[in-house]
């Protein structure tokens, strides 16, 4: 059953109308910024007033998910609808209410998809988690996420026996005994669902705990247009249209699930594609993605690294769009994909508190090393960090002193936390703790976040240009640099460095990087020590560079010196 525009009113065409703006204007950049409009509710439920809207009758694929052993399943959009409903009226004749609580903590599987819905429907408050957490993490989440229910496979219900707390336990994949309730119980409700109240657009939606790259993971608040209108932006980035199969490469419990494997395609009216595997696979991987004919794939750099060790050209059908995001992307990636593939990997910059803040849209010219130009309905500035005033570099800020321009897709602020959300939002604008810099066409560049950029001999060094060159070299699969302490210069960058396959760590070998170094960089950028070692990593796979400063300081390890190596 298609639906039109003519057919209903308030909230859901408002949002239809926007969506469609973005999609018309998709690669006419100028057009989509000066002509977008956030639609602005003060109702608004994305389940129940966009996606069961778009799922009924709907028979097209909504959610396929491969398994590794080849299995697969694919699920319609009015399955999802009328399944969601289902697990809706189950949760809610289990004691779920508006306004409480879940702690979801499932994987790339069809219920995961099923409870996101659900939960919007019976407007409950998410707090994803993502199955590599542990108990005291867990306890973290519960405790500082006041969560009534928890929501997990069968096989983690363990790590919740020593997590104290009154809440529900609900299992998938079997109830293993007392106290947990069995999730297939809910194939017996009803399928029609109805809301016992409006669901007000700043009503809370989701709870997301950061990576925690530097300090205690923060608790991001969403509302339920902050992110279901607001990735309005990540669907324009990645250039979804209606029928898209769309594949993103990220693990449920972060961020940027949401985002991809969620919002922005159905928001699209595209299928979301998910290929699961326990061990990555290049070519496997590429099979799947030619087989099933993905048009648009996003995946973090660490994936795209892995990906360029591999023969990209045993993909005969590239996909149409392909965006990075994460971490800012290297740009000897991005040419070993224009020449396989014949197509160029598009950066974008947002956060866990935003959706995409910063992009290169489709059919726009790119600029090498810059993550493109602000989004429709995203004021961006940059801070100079004495000043504060606006400048060509500083951290990136979003303008909220007109209450009127305010991106809708900004988080509310730090769940139980009012002084760092003042901090973040100080004097009219929100600030992401990152720094760039902004060219006379107003691209913006990544320097690096303001906690990592440091000073050699009264140099600004941006880690980022440094890895960058680094990886480079044949022999560099991921690096992370960070300051050495030295007695002449202060600091000197000092890279700890994963090899690829064939080289061995050693004098040889730290030669030639530290030579390949010297050619590529500026004398005062050099590397000038390197250390052979696997990286520190959040769960979410971020790079905890807090870690290495700390490992660098105390000393310990292989150290090279490029004095002993010229």
């Amino acid at each position: 059953m298609a639906w039109n525009l003519a057919d209903a009113a308030g909230p859901a065409a408002e949002f239809r109308a926007a969506r469609d703006f973005l999609l018309a204007h998709r690669e006419d950049y100028p057009a989509a910024r000066e002509g977008f409009a956030w639609p602005r509710p003060r109702e608004f439920n994305w389940a129940l007033d966009w996606f069961d809207r778009i799922a009924e009758g709907n028979d097209r694929t909504a959610l396929w998910i491969v398994e590794e052993d080849g299995t697969e399943a694919r699920h319609s959009f009015d399955a999802l609808r009328r399944r969601s409903g289902q697990v809706a009226n189950w949760l809610r004749a289990q004691g779920v209410r508006a306004g409480d609580r879940i702690v979801v903590m499932l994987g790339n599987q069809t219920e995961l998809w099923e409870t996101a819905l659900a939960a919007m429907k019976l407007r409950a408050v998410v707090i994803p988690a993502t199955p590599l957490l542990g108990p005291a993490d867990l306890a973290d989440r519960i405790a500082r996420g006041r969560a009534a229910h928890v929501l997990a496979r069968s096989e983690d219900a363990a790590k919740f026996a020593d997590v104290p707390g009154d809440y529900t336990r609900i299992a998938v994949g079997g109830a293993p005994g007392a106290p947990w309730l069995a999730y297939e119980d809910s194939a017996a409700a009803p399928e029609d669902f109805t809301s016992d109240g409006p669901t007000l657009a700043d009503d809370t939606l989701l709870l997301y705990f950061t990576s925690g790259t530097t300090a205690r993971p923060k608790l991001v608040e969403h509302t339920h247009i902050s992110y279901p209108i607001g990735h309005l932006s990540t669907m324009y980035w990645i250039g979804l249209r209606p029928g898209d199969v769309h594949l993103n490469i990220s693990s449920p419990g972060w961020a940027k699930h949401a985002w991809s494997n969620l919002f922005a395609p159905w928001n699209a009216e595209a299928t979301v594609f998910v290929h699961n595997y326990t061990r990555f696979d290049a070519a496997r991987l590429m099979a799947e993605m030619d087989r099933c004919r993905v048009t648009s794939f996003c995946a973090p750099p660490t994936v795209w690294r892995m990906l360029i060790q591999a023969d990209l050209t045993a993909l005969r059908t590239p996909p149409r769009e392909v965006v990075a995001a994460g971490e800012p992307l290297n740009p000897e990636v991005i040419e070993t994909v224009r020449r396989d593939w014949g197509v160029t990997i598009r950066d974008g910059f947002g956060q866990t508190e935003t959706s995409v803040q910063i992009a290169n849209p489709p059919g726009q010219p790119l600029k090498t090393g810059s993550m493109g130009r602000p989004s429709p309905g995203f004021t961006v500035v940059l801070l100079d960090p004495v000043t504060g005033e606006p400048a060509d570099e500083g951290e990136i800020a979003l303008d909220l002193r007109d209450p009127a321009r305010r991106p809708v897709g900004l988080m509310t602020g730090y769940a139980g936390d009012p002084e760092r959300t003042a901090e973040a939002m100080a004097d009219g604008f929100y600030r992401t703790g990152d720094i760039g810099s902004r060219d006379a066409d107003g691209y913006l560049t990544y320097i690096g976040r303001s906690d990592d950029v440091f000073k050699a001999s009264d140099y600004k060094i941006s880690p980022f240009e440094l890895e960058s060159a680094l990886l480079e070299h044949e022999a560099v699969v991921e690096a992370a640099v960070v300051p050495a302490p030295d007695p002449l210069r202060l600091a000197v960058p000092k890279a700890y460095v994963v090899l690829a396959a064939g080289w061995e760590p050693g004098p040889a070998t730290a030669a030639a990087l530290f030579a390949h170094s010297r050619a590529t960089l500026s004398s005062y950028k050099r590397i000038r020590r390197l250390e052979f070692a696997d990286l520190p990593k959040t769960v979410s796979g971020k790079i905890r560079r807090i870690e290495l400063r700390e490992r660098t300081a105390q000393g310990g390890g292989t150290e090279y010196r490029e004095e002993d190596h010229r």
